[in-house]
C-alpha cells in the first residue's frame, strides 16, 4: 500500500521510528505523551514504535518522579547506555585520535597519540589508527557498547560519497582509498560484517560538530548560516547554508587555505603562491614568531602542543609572536572577506587550533572584514558577520566524526547498515 507522495508504510514507519529515537536521543527522558506532542503524532501511534526501540535495546524505560497528583507515577523513555556507539577518528599531521559516543551523545572511550603522519605512507598511518581502534572498541565492548559505523576526519580532499582522499597537501597524500587499511578494523568483535565507514575532510566534521553538539556553559549554537574554519599545521573550512554542508560538484567546497591572499608570495605545496596557509598555518606562525616549527615539535609534541606554546608566548607580551598572530589575522581576514562577499553568512566560526589563538587573531581578522566586505553595510551589524569563536575547539572534528558515525543508527534504528558514504547534516 502506498501512501501520498510514493510513500510506503513501511517507509513512513521506518522515518517514525527515527524521529522517536532522535527526539529522545536529543530531549529525553520524556514521557510517551511528551514524545507524541514534540513530533505531531499521536500517543497510540508512538506507543508502537517505542515498543519496537525498546526491544530492540535502543531506548530504556525509566520511573518518572512523583509529581504530587493522584495515582501511580508514570514512566519515561531514555536512550540506553548500551547499544549502538559511533567511533570517531582524527589523523591530523601530527596525531592520531579515537573517540567512541553513545546514543547520548557521551565520549565513553577516548584515545589519542601523537603520531608524525607527515610524508608517511597511508598503510603505516592506518596500522597505528587500527591499533587505537581496536584499545577504543575494546573498552566500550566491557560496557555493553557495539560500534555502529566509523567515521575518519583527514585533513585533506575526499571524493564526494567514497572514502578516497584525492588530496592531502600536508600528509603527502594523493588518491588514496583508507577502506582496505580500515578493512579489519571496521569489524566488529564477532567479526560477521564490516562497519559503515565514512571519510570526511575535517572542517566539515567540525562543522557539522558545531550544528549538532553544544555545551551548557559555552556560547550558543551558530546560526544556521555560517563558515566554519579549523586549522592548524592547514587550514580548511566549511560552509554552512540554511543548515546544510555546501559540498561543491565534487566534495571539494571549503579549501580556504588555498586561497592566495598574496599572489606574488611564497611557493605552497598545493602549487600556488601565496597562499593562506603561508601566512596563517601553524607552521608559518611559528616561524613568523621567531620559532623553528622543526626544533618546536620536537620541543612539544602531540596535539595542540605547539598552539599552547604560541599561546603562552603571546599571553606573555612576545613581541614576535603577537605580531606573528596580527599577520595571521590579517591574512585570514583578507582570505574570509572574499567568501563573505559571496556568500554573506550569518557568522564566522573560528575552530581548530585558531580557537586557542582568537584573542590576538580576532581583532586583526575583523578589522580586514570591516573593510574589505561589501556586505556590511546592509547587515545591520558594523564590520559584517558576527565572528566568534568555536564552542568544541580542536575537538570538533573529532566529535563531529563520532557523531557522524551514529547517523546510520539515528536515520535508520532497526536497519542501520549502510555502504560508505559522506555523512548527511
Amino acid at each position: 500500500m502506498t501512501a501520498p507522495g510514493g510513500d510506503t508504510q513501511h517507509g513512513i514507519r521506518r522515518r517514525n521510528l527515527a524521529r522517536v529515537l532522535r527526539t529522545v536521543a536529543a530531549q529525553g527522558p520524556l514521557s510517551r505523551p511528551a514524545v507524541a506532542a514534540r513530533i505531531g503524532l499521536t500517543r497510540a501511534g508512538v506507543a508502537p514504535l517505542a515498543d519496537e526501540l525498546l526491544r530492540a535495546g535502543l531506548l530504556v524505560e525509566t520511573a518518572r518522579a512523583a509529581t504530587g497528583g493522584r495515582g501511580r507515577p508514570g514512566s519515561e523513555l531514555a536512550v540506553s547506555d548500551r547499544g549502538p556507539a559511533g567511533i570517531g577518528a582524527e589523523i591530523g599531521v601530527d596525531h592520531l585520535a579515537v573517540c567512541a559516543v553513545d546514543l547520548r551523545g557521551r565520549v565513553r572511550a577516548r584515545a589519542a597519540v601523537g603520531a608524525a603522519n607527515r610524508h608517511s605512507a597511508p598503510g603505516p598511518v592506518l596500522r597505528r589508527l587500527s591499533a587505537l581502534l581496536a584499545e577504543v572498541t575494546e573498552e566500550i565492548a566491557a560496557e555493553g557498547l557495539r560500534p555502529a559505523g566509523l567515521a575518519v576526519a583527514v585533513p585533506g580532499l575526499v571524493a564526494r560519497g567514497s572514502t578516497t582522499v584525492v588530496h592531502a597537501p600536508n600528509l603527502g597524500w594523493r588518491a588514496a582509498d583508507l577502506a582496505p587499511g580500515l578493512a579489519g578494523a571496521t569489524a566488529p568483535g564477532d567479526g560477521s560484517r564490516t562497519l559503515p565507514l565514512t571519510v570526511e575532510n575535517e572542517a566539515n566534521l567540525g562543522a557539522l560538530a558545531e550544528l549538532r553538539l553544544g555545551r551548557d556553559d559555552g556560547p550558543p549554537a551558530p546560526p544556521p548560516d555560517f563558515v566554519h574554519v579549523s586549522a592548524e599545521i592547514g587550514i580548511g573550512a566549511a560552509v554552512v547554508v540554511d543548515g546544510q554542508l555546501l559540498r561543491g560538484a565534487r566534495g571539494f567546497a571549503g579549501e580556504l587555505g588555498h586561497v592566495p591572499v598574496y599572489p606574488d608570495g611564497p611557493a605552497c605545496d598545493c602549487g600556488g603562491r601565496g597562499c593562506l596557509e603561508r601566512y596563517a598555518g601553524e607552521e608559518a606562525v611559528l616561524r613568523a614568531g621567531g620559532l623553528t616549527p622543526e626544533r618546536a615539535a620536537a620541543a612539544h609534541p602531540g596535539p595542540g602542543a605547539r598552539i599552547g606554546l604560541l599561546a603562552r608566548r603571546a599571553a606573555d607580551g612576545d613581541a614576535a609572536v603577537v605580531r606573528a598572530l596580527h599577520e595571521a589575522g590579517t591574512a585570514l581576514g583578507i582570505a574570509l572577506a572574499g567568501a563573505v562577499n559571496l556568500l554573506d553568512p550569518q557568522a564566522v566560526v573560528l575552530g581548530g587550533a585558531l580557537a586557542g589563538l582568537a584573542p590576538w587573531i580576532l581583532p586583526s581578522l575583523e578589522r580586514e572584514l570591516a573593510l574589505r566586505t561589501t556586505v556590511a553595510a546592509d547587515s545591520g551589524r558594523a564590520g559584517g558577520p558576527l565572528v566568534t569563536v568555536s564552542r568544541l575547539g580542536a575537538d570538533g572534528p573529532l566529535l563531529g566524526a563520532a557523531h557522524a558515525a551514529l547517523q546510520a543508527v539515528l536515520d535508520d534504528p532497526l536497519h542501520s547498515r549502510a555502504p560508505a558514504h559522506s555523512p548527511r547534516n
